[in-house]
């Protein structure tokens, strides 16, 4: 693998526009049992609900065995298997509502090589920038970091889990099911089987059970968010993944606050930590 030949993909670009619909939003909100709300023009959406549009439409033929679209167009052809969203910071600038024209430019800020436990690694970062209404500042910026790692082998065993931190301030259980996965994977366009597929998932990627999207974990801690302080208005998030969440099994958003700023996280139901992040409250609630 050609470290400098992937890193010529560093400054692409690549546009995207489209049109931020309440249908979206309504339906993100049932999935995630929220009481039913109307969605009218000028509605702020709620932080990462932005992840509901600019989805990349593939055709069928354009996508791989695992669902994925496969290797090339504007992301780098790295020539491993397993992608994987590691984690994400962002920057809210000014809201985005419902009915605002957007626009999002997306840079491949940077590609890396490291050499893992379990054989190579490629980290690709992209910057992604959200103008609304022809504004010439971005409303939001965000960096997307995505890990790229070799096919899983018999007897590969997952990193041993962090315990999460014990005094949280709130927390609210949960039991991710297939319905949820599948509604999360729709209102994506997310067609990675390892989310829906049980009968992939498990005898051809070796994992217990369905895969619980990371965007859909952290969706759900800023969920939390939102219920516990409703009033509060972000300035800055961040969050990385640790390890999977799989179905059936109870998982923990949990919190606690320290002036403005909150820490979350999600824990699986042994109590392994699954993802941290950190929220910026941009005023006092």
């Amino acid at each position: 693998m050609d470290e400098r030949e992937l890193q010529c993909w560093i400054g692409r670009r690549e546009t995207r526009r489209d049109v931020f619909g309440p249908t979206p939003p309504a339906a993100l909100a049932a999935t995630l049992d929220q009481a039913p709300r109307e969605w009218p023009a000028g509605t702020p959406l709620p932080p990462l609900w932005h992840w509901l549009y600019f989805l990349p439409l593939h055709r069928a033929s354009e996508l791989g065995p695992d669902g994925h679209a496969k290797l090339g167009g504007f992301l780098p052809p790295v020539p491993l298997p397993r992608r994987m969203w590691a984690g994400s910071r962002f920057e809210f600038l000014s809201p985005l509502r419902v009915g605002d024209a957007a626009e999002r430019v997306s840079t491949i800020e940077n590609v890396a090589l490291k050499q893992g436990r379990s054989g190579p690694l490629v980290f690709v970062t992209v910057r992604h920038e959200v103008f609304v209404n022809g504004a010439a500042a971005p409303a939001l910026r965000e960096w997307h970091d995505i890990v790229y790692r070799a096919a899983r082998q018999p007897g590969d065993a997952e990193p041993p889990p962090q315990p999460a931190p014990a005094e949280a301030q709130w927390s609210r259980e949960l039991v991710p099911d297939d319905v949820l996965l599948f509604r999360y994977s729709a209102l994506t366009f997310n067609g990675h089987r390892i989310h829906y597929d049980r009968r992939y998932v498990t005898e051809v990627e070796g994992y217990p059970g369905l895969v619980v999207h990371g965007p859909l974990i952290a969706t759900l801690l800023l969920d939390l968010l939102g219920r516990e302080l409703p009033q509060a208005r972000l300035a800055a998030f961040s969050f990385r993944a640790h390890r999977p969440t799989f179905d059936g099994r109870p998982m923990h958003v949990s919190g606690r606050r320290d002036g403005d700023t909150v820490r979350l996280w999600a824990q699986d139901h042994e109590g392994g930590l699954t993802m941290d992040a950190q929220a910026t409250l941009a005023l006092s609630a």
